[in-house]
């Protein structure tokens, strides 16, 4: 891949496997910077931690998962130019607590990818990805009802996994929620029949116009998955938990632009939520039709801070938050933080803790969806909170 920085065993740390290539914050450079130092383990030193627990969904539900896989044959795929587009789906939903197994969070391939990805196959041992522990149980019993929806994207090149803890704890809190990995787009994501597709897309997304094409790409995915979630002939055996009026969507980085652009598209998506995305495919100038759309930021993506949040931000016509976290980063949204730091290795250019980082985005992502799903008064989402003083209200 073009550009991708090398990492040493004496400079990185965990959290060097969540710098994307310069342009994967869709329209903004993203410099890569070291703290904390993890080499391997010498003479009177201590091994890093190896065993990581993402935290506990905060609802009363127990959490249910499955993996689906889609196939769209009306499409080819942009980026092998042959052979229709796939997507590998995790559904989350409501479960019984006394049902289901546990599930592990990557294979040990795709762990693997992301870490040689990285630089860092000689210094995080696999099991560290493999072996975090989640919440979510395979073959979990549902508890009947009908639940919003809410689709998840990911940034480029990385797995769905890394919103899993977001995911649980919506699940937790009566939502079914739909994972997405889009085919070519992550260093790794294991498909059915054996196949681990790798990123075909990071060796031809090189500027502007490339990451529009990954933005409008998953804009389709998105509409084609609302298609076989709450069509006639439903691909998931539980689709009948969804309220199909009740559908929104968010993502991290490039997937935060994918959700603008998915909303402009189909009007199926009532509201939607852009964590640290430059917008990569322009909010039109016509808005989003009057739709909630909250933007979640780092802390430089105040006003000023970003060109495409600058531009946009007059754009979206309906219910509106420009919300940042003092000192956060880019994958402050994400579950790496708190994988960080439990096995040691905080990330200076980040200091907020990675536990509050999880607390910090499920509470404001959380209330969010509550509002404009569920009809739910949120009063976090109305300004700042004594509890929260990491937390910035921007009314540009």
């Amino acid at each position: 891949m073009k550009n991708r920085r090398t990492a040493t065993a004496a400079s990185v740390t965990l959290l060097a496997l969540l710098l994307p290539l310069p342009l994967a914050t869709a329209g903004t450079s993203f410099a890569a910077g070291t703290s904390a130092t993890a080499g391997p383990a010498t003479a009177g030193t201590e091994s890093p931690r190896t065993t990581v627990e993402l935290p506990r969904p905060t609802g009363r539900f127990a959490v249910g998962r499955e993996d689906l896989h889609l196939v769209d044959r009306s499409r080819t795929d942009p980026w092998a130019g042959s052979g229709p587009r796939e997507l590998m789906v995790t559904l989350r939903y409501p479960a019984r607590h006394d049902s289901g197994r546990t599930a592990r969070y990557l294979t040990p391939e795709e762990a693997r990818l992301l870490l040689v990805d990285r630089g860092l196959d000689q210094v995080i041992p696999v099991e560290a990805l493999t072996g975090t522990r989640t919440h979510g149980r395979t073959d979990a019993r549902p508890v009947a009802g009908r639940y919003p929806l809410v689709v998840l994207s990911p940034g480029f090149t990385v797995h769905r996994a890394t919103l899993t803890a977001l995911a649980e704890d919506l699940a937790s809190r009566g939502y079914v929620v739909a994972a997405v990995d889009h085919a070519y787009e992550s260093v790794g994501t294991a498909f059915p029949g054996g196949r681990v597709l790798q990123c075909l897309a990071c060796e031809k997304v090189q500027d502007e116009a490339g990451y529009r094409t990954v933005g409008d790409t998953r804009a389709r995915d998105v509409s084609f998955l609302l298609d076989r979630l709450t069509g006639r002939s439903p691909a998931w055996r539980h689709a009948g938990l969804i309220d199909k009026n009740r559908i929104a969507m968010a993502g991290h980085s490039i997937g935060g632009a994918s959700t603008a652009a998915a909303m402009a598209a189909d009007r199926r998506i009532r509201a939607g939520v852009n964590m640290d995305g430059g917008f990569s495919t322009p909010v039109p100038a016509a808005g989003l039709g009057g739709r909630p759309f909250m933007l979640l930021g780092a802390q430089q993506r105040g006003p000023g801070g970003n060109a495409s949040w600058d531009r946009d931000w007059p754009l979206l016509d309906g219910w509106k938050r420009w919300i940042t976290f003092a000192d956060s980063a880019h994958f402050t949204f994400t579950d790496f933080p708190a994988i960080a730091e439990q096995l040691g290795l905080p990330d200076a250019e980040a200091p907020l803790p990675g536990a509050r980082s999880v607390e910090l985005t499920r509470r404001y992502v959380g209330a969010f969806f509550d509002r404009h799903l569920g009809g739910r008064p949120q009063p976090v989402l109305d300004g700042p909170s004594p509890d929260a003083p990491e937390v910035r209200f921007h009314t540009p």
